[in-house]
């Protein structure tokens, strides 16, 4: 089988893979948002379950909160009734979700814990609320701190969707085996290679992408940095 004939097919593959990485990279911000505020704020009970989820999803390997996913939670449907709804791409959805969103989380809270507890008090001394000190105080400063944590997370994301294979999603990976399989193991050297190329060109465009907003957030920072002194209170 000559690349000719090999691409294409891997190609036709790559729109689930990056449906699954879009879907993670969503849900899992998500998540991971409402994980870091819980645990920042140190609400009773709700934090604990949150720094609980950010454990399991850094502590177990991903291919294992793949396979939870698979077969947990049809379990957890069934005991409502509902039977049958979880496909392979779904699973692999909600486990890389999962796992994006708590790794996502340790990101966030060292980012919102860096900025200075004088940008806080000064900010409640304005009368502000949290959420609009967090929108319109913490997070344009924090931003600049994430960003190159938030690069590598979707850098590994991109790396661990590979895994989704192993629950039966059909994504790159499982068609190159399948491309494997029927040319009886005869071109596994070519066919991983093209597969490297299409993961390193998927984490390059990853990485341009951030970069350009790391950009983007440098000068908004330099810009602010002026304004740090206006919000203290006058004297």
């Amino acid at each position: 089988m000559n690349l000719t004939l090999m691409i294409p097919e891997l190609l036709a593959a790559l729109p689930l893979t990056l449906a699954i990485v879009f879907v993670a990279l969503i849900a899992g911000f998500m998540l991971a948002l409402l994980a870091t505020t819980f645990r920042v704020r140190r609400v009773p009970v709700i934090s604990q379950l949150a720094d609980l989820y950010v454990s399991y999803a850094r502590s177990v390997p991903v291919v294992l909160q793949l396979f939870v996913a698979f077969y947990g939670l049809p379990l957890v449907a069934g005991l409502f009734g509902v039977e049958d709804f979880l496909s392979a791409t779904v699973a692999s959805m909600v486990g890389l979700s999962l796992y994006h969103g708590g790794y996502l989380s340790e990101v966030m809270r060292p980012a919102y814990l860096a900025v200075e507890r004088g940008q806080h008090d000064a900010a409640d001394s304005l009368g502000y609320g949290f959420w609009r000190k967090l929108t319109r105080v913490i997070v344009p400063q924090a931003l600049h701190i994430a960003l190159p944590g938030y690069g590598n997370a979707i850098i590994y994301l991109i790396h661990n969707v590979a895994l989704v294979m192993y629950i039966g999603a059909a994504d790159v990976m499982a068609t190159a085996h399948l491309i494997m399989e029927r040319a009886y193991n005869q071109y596994q050297f070519g066919t991983y290679l093209v597969l490297a190329v299409i993961y390193s060109l998927l984490c390059l465009i990853a990485w341009l992408i951030v970069r350009a907003f790391e950009r983007r957030a440098g000068r908004f920072t330099q810009k602010s940095a002026a304004a740090k002194a206006p919000l203290m209170p006058n004297i």
